[in-house]
């Protein structure tokens, strides 16, 4: 993370098998990649940083190393996707939340990206598809609302362009 340019690095995942944790790398070579943060998520990342740095310093563990995980246990070792399925769920039931899974997270990030008039290309290289086809295939049907967006600039387009 560089929270100062508001960026983030995607360079690989955690993978929980019968054998334990493992590190891999994205499925495909776009899958490693730099994504922008919004203002609000650098807001919620600086303050889950200083109150993982409390809590290491309270624990006396000192300053994590360059490098570390972002989101760890007071170790600092990574936390089995299971345990964080798990205890997503519990926090979103407690709260009375909208029960939508990471992968559901995911979608609702596309899909506000398009709504937002977001380019095929650059939502393909934001979730890390191998290519813009891909983000068409899954998402083809977003992309009917910013035809009728098209429509209505080209008309607008054309009533200027008639009025000169």
């Amino acid at each position: 993370m560089d929270l100062d340019a508001g960026t983030i690095k995607i360079e690989r995942s955690l993978e929980q098998t019968k054998a334990g944790l493992r590190f891999k790398a994205p499925k495909t070579a776009k899958g490693k990649r730099t994504v922008s943060l919004p203002p609000i998520a650098v807001d919620a990342l600086r303050s889950h940083r200083r109150r993982r740095l409390e809590l290491r310093l309270a624990l006396s563990h000192g300053k994590p190393e360059p490098g570390a995980l972002v989101f760890c246990d007071h170790n600092g070792d990574p936390i089995p996707p299971n345990n964080l399925s798990r205890d997503r769920r519990r926090f979103v039931l407690t709260r009375k939340l909208p029960p939508i899974s990471f992968h559901g997270l995911r979608h609702s990030h596309v899909s506000a990206l398009i709504a937002g008039g977001v380019d095929v290309l650059t939502v393909s290289r934001r979730i890390g598809h191998a290519s813009p086809v891909v983000t068409m295939k899954v998402y083809a049907h977003l992309f009917s609302e910013t035809d009728k967006t098209a429509a209505k600039a080209i008309e607008a387009a054309l009533r200027t362009g008639k009025e000169r």
